[in-house]
This record gives structure tokens, sequence and C-alpha cells, in this order.
């Protein structure tokens, strides 16, 4: 039995990955600075819930990181605690403290505790492109136009001097527009939240445009958890899932709900100031084939997910907007 630890268990990924290494018979922890665990509930019954190990603590907390990483974390650590747009940009300080500060206190620990780390990175370190839909390599990346991209930027450059230095083996994984049960929150989630409103049936706007790449959250925590098996080495690794417009999942989202729930989604705004096309041959090349769910089908299982936990009384509504009037 494997002993796993992940942090940012509370998440949207976080939440899939312990799913996926509990079916594995992994020995999990789950670390978070937070006590919500609706993700957790949504994806996994009170059976699966109670074979988790659950620890509250701040990844920013290094002494706290380096005990807990060296108690259960001894057969690698799943990194993904971290703050999302929105609140980088709201508050640089404290984005810079939990995602710089807080993975390199996950990386000394690991140092410490001799053991691998695969972490998220993401699609942001990535600026636009004037041909968005061409898959862009690794390489490419470095004009981030946001501080979470940055940030995201400084941790691949520190994976590969702990790499250097102390060699610990990593993997950095850099997901785009992920979408499925749990995701709730970010830049990107409003295709997510557009398939709870519907069920709803209520209207919602999501509000960016074009075209980006759809990554279902089930199989980016696959991905995840077969990274820990990659060769030695501080890799980064693109995640490519559909590439497709909004205005795509606009119309696919009109296929999968019912005819009466047709109509009540749309799209406005920004275009997303990030490619919408990703390479994932170096990733490809060090786990082999990764799942890719199309898109059409990641939604319907989204949606059939969502009818499921709705009838039960258990969707999770706090990503929608209060109706007008209430």
């Amino acid at each position: 039995m494997a002993a796993r630890l992940v942090t940012g268990a509370n998440g949207c990924i976080g939440a899939w990955v312990v799913r996926r290494l509990l079916a594995a018979g992994d020995d999990v922890t789950a670390l978070d600075h937070g006590d919500e665990r609706h993700r957790l509930e949504a994806v996994l019954d009170e059976d699966a819930r109670s074979r988790i190990r659950f620890i509250k603590a701040d990844v920013t907390d290094a002494a706290a990181i380096h005990r807990h990483v060296g108690e259960h974390g001894g057969d690698g650590v799943i990194h993904l605690a971290g703050l999302q747009v929105p609140t980088c940009r709201a508050d640089p300080m404290l984005g810079a403290r939990v995602n710089v500060l807080g993975t390199l206190a996950v990386f000394e620990a690991a140092s410490a505790a001799g053991c691998r780390v695969v972490y998220a990175s993401s699609a942001a370190v990535y600026g636009p492109d004037e041909t968005p839909t061409r898959p862009h390599l690794e390489s490419e990346a470095g004009d981030a136009k946001t501080h979470y991209g940055i940030f995201k930027l400084a941790n691949e450059g520190n994976a590969r001097i702990y790499h250097q230095d102390h060699g610990v083996g990593s993997v950095g994984l850099r997901p785009l527009t992920v979408y499925g049960v749990g995701r709730d929150f970010g830049m990107t989630s409003g295709p997510t939240t557009a398939l709870k409103s519907a069920i709803l049936e209520r209207p919602y706007t999501i509000g960016f445009r074009g075209p980006t790449d759809f990554q279902l959250a089930e199989d980016v925590a696959e991905i995840f958890v077969r990274s820990l098996d990659a060769p030695d080495g501080a890799h980064v690794c693109n995640l490519h899932g559909e590439t497709a417009t909004v205005e795509d999942v606009v119309a696919a989202i009109d296929d999968v709900v019912p005819e009466r729930l047709r109509g009540l989604v749309d799209c406005d705004g920004p275009t997303l100031p990030i490619p919408g096309a990703l390479d994932d041959g170096l990733l490809e090349s060090l786990i082999g084939p990764p799942p890719r769910t199309s898109l059409r089908d990641g939604l319907r299982r989204t949606y059939e997910a969502f009818a499921r936990l709705h009838e039960l009384g258990r969707l999770d509504l706090r990503d929608l907007p209060e109706e007008v009037g209430s």
C-alpha cells in the first residue's frame, strides 16, 4: 500500500485525485487549509471518505508541511494547493505566499523525505497567440499575463533547481480549461456552472468566448496519479483534452440536456489570454497515452452526475448567481 499525500485535496482536481488513489488501494492523506468537503462528498461515497486521513494545515506553514510529508507522503506528494487567478489578481502578496512559498515548502519537505512531487502548474504560463488553435509546445511558455501565471512559472523553475541540487523528481502539469463535477471556482469554471444552472432551469451566460482546450477533471486526476510513476527528472508537461470554442460548448450542452432545458445557456465576454490548444506529446512520452474524454461525452457525464445529485438534494449551488428578486 503506497503512502500518498495530496495537498489542496478539497479542491476539484484534488477530490478526483483522492478518488483515484483510493481506487488503487493507496493510503491517502488529504491535506487542506479549509473544512469545505462538498467536492469530495460529490465524487466519493461515505465509505470511501471514511478511508481518508484528513489533515488541516496551510502549505505556507513549512514546519507542518515538513512533518506531514515525512509522516504520510513517503511514496509521493500530489501538490494541488493554491490560489486561482481571481484571488491572485485581488491580492498578489497572498497569492505569492501560497502559490510560490507554499510550493517551496512542499519541495523542501520532499527533499528531506526523499519522495517525488507531482504538482499543478497551469496553461496560464502562456500568453495570447495570434493562432490560438495551433497546438503549443511546453517551450513556448513564458509570456504570462497574470500574477497566477507568473507564480506558476516560478514554481516550474524552482522544481528544476530542486532536482538539480537535491535530486527531487517532479512532474509539473499544465491544465487549461478543466470542467466536471467539483469545478465551481476560477476563471474558466463557467461551462461547469452552466450545466448546474440548466438543471435548475435558470438561464446562464458563460463569461468568456472563443477557443480553449477542455479537459475533464476525472481525466486530469488520472494524469496526476500516473505521473507519480514517470521517469526521474524535473518534467513540465502540457495537458490536452479537446480544443473547442465556448460557443461549441453551448451547442453541446443543448445536445446533452433534455429538450425543455435547451436555450438556457449562452456565452459572452473576452477570449482567454492563453492559447486555445496545447500539445501533450511530452506527457505521452512519459506516461503513455493519457485519457482524453471527448467534450460531448464529458459534458454528458457531468450533466448526469449533477442530475443525480440534484435528485438526492445534494447538488452544491454556491457557484450559481442568486436569482433576481431572491
